[in-house]
């Protein structure tokens, strides 16, 4: 379990560096200023609730966290779409990041199921 733990910090860290790319290529080149900043902060909650993890009060506190999570992940997900749908992504930058949260967010599902049990 600590092996996977690791691995999502990882992986969502990368994520994160990606959103922030992500964020900067909106404004500078789509001058996009709205949508771009929600994706920002809805995904900087993500990795700030992964992070949060390590200091845990107890096994409810971490679920909760990592509850909290999913939910934003859900967030950043819709802006991303609404981003595709009015063609400020293409299909093809679209899929590379769904790619990328699939499997996060896969592993943080697993994550919370495991530390109901």
């Amino acid at each position: 379990m600590e092996n996977n733990k690791s691995i999502l910090k990882e992986k969502s860290y990368n994520f994160s560096l990606r959103i922030v790319k992500l964020y900067k290529f909106l404004c500078d080149e789509k001058k996009e200023f709205v949508i771009s900043k929600q994706i920002l902060r809805s995904w900087t909650s993500v990795w700030a609730m992964i992070r949060e993890w390590e200091y845990a009060q107890s096994k409810l506190d971490f679920v909760n966290k990592m509850s909290v999570a999913l939910k934003e992940i859900n967030e950043t997900w819709y802006w991303l779409d609404l981003l595709k749908d009015s063609w400020y992504l293409s299909e093809k930058e679209y899929i590379s990041l769904y790619s990328d949260y699939e499997e996060i967010i896969k592993m943080l599902i697993s994550t919370v199921k495991t530390s109901k049990k």
